[in-house]
């Protein structure tokens, strides 16, 4: 009992992992030493209960489950190792300690939980491993430029709410190679994101075109393929493009890469987010911030929807106005064009997904109703060629 008090103890005098004090699993295990240490019997087995039942929430290796908690830690010892800041003596010594602390805690068994608990019924066990923390954590801290710290170390997809990053649990885990067609377009994009993962000018760049043809599926892949490298995603809303200056000012120092996506993105003339759109990009974004890049997608060429009423208003310089509006698209610094696909396109598309799903149909039967569906659907596109197969594949063909 001694033994977990002081374990206790040593854990509510962290610093650097003081954030960890708040994790669900380890304040119950705290909770649960210092209920041991008062030995009522009823008081103890809801204790040693609730801890493991929200351990095994997560994982059943409560040596896994620490060493996880670390490595996912935004401390001030990552933050200033990722912005490549000196670190002092003092905390160095700091996290030598409190990392000796956290494995000691990781190899807590069951067994010396259990010899506290004045019970003889049946208790879970949980399981243990043998981990070198300082090892594990000084590895971690030499690629933290792929791999992160933080949620970045466990997300790669986020999204924005009330100004702050917010992680995409269950992401769209679309790959490169799930996606058919369109491999110049998507080789632009692949090219200009190597480019940023390896510390190059990459432009700002605006994925243009039809509907269903995989302009959002694109940026989405790349994501997924490189995250491994480094690469992270924040989705923004177009009425949020005013929280970017923000954005950039929190990721500018972070060792990881960041693509803004603003998914179908349009304006209006009379729109206030225009000119907050507009300074982002006149202001090179990724040339003040070699870590990232803003990927929009669009439906409109010039991202702006013009009326004739708007070329013949009353404003006396008219066309100097339409001129600004349209030319918004300019600014990014690669533009990338996806048509709708021509019916050897499509049926190609459509040829790949069905080896992809599985699909055995004959293939003159299955191009038939490929265009079939098509028809009835206003048009070819990826998205009206994958709605197909997922379509057949669920009837079972």
């Amino acid at each position: 009992m001694e033994n977990l008090q002081q374990l206790v103890l040593k854990l509510r005098s962290l610093v650097l992992f003081r954030g960890l004090l708040e994790d669900p699993a380890i304040q119950r295990f705290i909770t649960l030493a210092e209920t041991a240490e008062q030995g009522d019997p009823q008081k103890c087995v809801e204790a040693y209960s609730d801890f493991c039942a929200q351990l095994f929430k997560f994982k059943v290796n409560f040596s896994d489950y620490i060493l996880n908690a670390v490595l996912e830690s935004e401390n001030l010892y990552a933050l200033k190792k990722g912005r490549g800041e000196k670190l002092e003596p003092q905390l160095e010594r700091c996290l030598k300690n409190e990392l000796s602390v956290l494995q000691e805690l990781s190899e807590v068994s069951a067994a010396q939980a259990k010899r506290l608990v004045p019970y003889d019924g049946f208790l879970p066990d949980w399981e243990t491993a043998k981990h070198d923390f300082s090892a594990v954590y000084k590895d971690r801290m030499a690629h933290i430029g792929t791999c992160g710290y933080g949620p970045f170390a466990k997300y790669h997809f986020f999204t924005v709410a009330d100004g702050k990053l917010v992680p995409v649990k269950y992401p769209d885990e679309t790959r490169l190679s799930q996606l058919s067609g369109y491999e110049y377009e998507r080789g632009c994009v692949v090219k200009n994101t190597l480019a940023l993962l390896e510390g190059k000018p990459a432009a700002n760049a605006l994925l243009y075109g039809d509907s269903g043809t995989g302009k959002s599926s694109t940026v989405k892949a790349v994501v997924n393929e490189f995250a491994d490298r480094g690469l992270r995603l924040v989705e923004i809303d177009k009425k949020q493009l005013r929280a970017i200056p923000a954005l950039v000012g929190s990721l500018g120092k972070n060792p990881l890469k960041f693509i803004l996506f603003i998914d179908d993105l349009s304006f209006t003339r009379d729109d206030d987010d225009f000119g907050a759109l507009k300074a982002i990009l006149e202001g090179s974004v990724s040339a003040r911030t070699k870590n990232l890049a803003v990927y929009a997608t669009s439906n409109r060429r010039h991202l702006v929807r013009e009326t004739f009423s708007d070329r013949e208003g009353d404003e006396v310089h008219a066309n100097d106005t339409v001129q600004q509006l349209t030319s918004l698209s300019d600014r990014f610094g690669l533009t990338i064009t996806f048509s709708r696909p021509n019916r050897e396109q499509y049926l190609s598309i459509v040829d790949h997904l069905a080896e992809l799903y599985g699909v055995g149909m004959e293939r003159e039967e299955l191009h038939r109703q490929a265009e079939i569906y098509a028809l009835e659907r206003g048009g070819r596109s990826p998205r009206v060629a994958k709605q197909f197969l997922e379509q057949v594949q669920s009837i079972g063909v």
